[in-house]
């Protein structure tokens, strides 16, 4: 049975049909890239399957849960606790600490403060920067902060995570780390991934690779 099943998902922006029936099912532990020219509608795909943003039409279950039937608010705690997301600007929050920033997530769930603080040091170790945990996001190479998000998008413990172009603002050799890492990630912890990306050596190092053009997939 599929982790997530869209079918015949359309979505326009005013007179711009941006996705045109797109059907995909995507498995547990697959890592599944998204290919294809700017405008091609990857980015859109992929915040729809992330629930951040509605179809026009078109069916989205994940997890077993038709997620376009819940209201805003059960949608929103359901994203949180199911989905984890990896951007390409890390969207950090310079006030706060690395350690802070992996809690955010968890903090928003209602977890206890201790727990969830031990549990982000234990993120930080599995990805080899838990001496950065006291830094804010300006004492943090790009690496570092993607790593930071990184760990931000598994806190709540995901069954998927989601990343845009994660290794596009890294030079060649953290973008390379950075694809073993996902590998890594869910040989050890189960998870699946879907990556929209331009880099076609971490696309084809993938499970899949669906390529999209003109709002389809090919």
């Amino acid at each position: 049975m599929a982790l997530i099943t869209a079918h015949h998902i359309h979505k326009s922006y005013g007179n711009l049909h941006v996705l045109n029936d797109v059907s995909i099912d995507i498995y547990k532990e697959e890592i599944v890239a998204i290919t294809g020219a700017s405008g091609a509608g990857k980015s859109t795909l992929l915040h729809i399957l992330g629930t951040l943003d509605r179809v026009d039409s078109g069916t989205l279950i994940i997890e077993n849960t038709e997620v376009l039937r819940l209201s805003d608010k059960k949608l929103s705690a359901f994203r949180n606790k199911n989905i984890g997301f990896v951007f390409q600007f890390h969207h950090l929050l310079p006030e706060f600490t690395a350690l802070e920033n992996i809690c955010i997530p968890a903090f928003i769930e209602g977890q206890k403060k201790k727990e969830t603080m031990e549990k982000a040091m234990e993120l930080l170790c599995l990805l080899k920067i838990e001496a950065r945990a006291t830094h804010k996001p300006s004492e943090l190479s790009g690496g570092e902060q993607q790593r930071v998000a990184i760990a931000r998008a598994l806190i709540n413990n995901p069954a998927i995570v989601l990343a845009d172009e994660p290794s596009g603002n890294l030079d060649s050799k953290n973008a390379q780390e950075l694809h073993h890492l996902f590998f890594s990630l869910r040989d050890n912890l189960k998870k699946t991934f879907v990556i929209v990306t331009h880099n076609m050596q971490l696309a084809q190092m993938s499970d899949r690779v669906l390529d999209m053009k003109d709002g389809k997939i090919c």
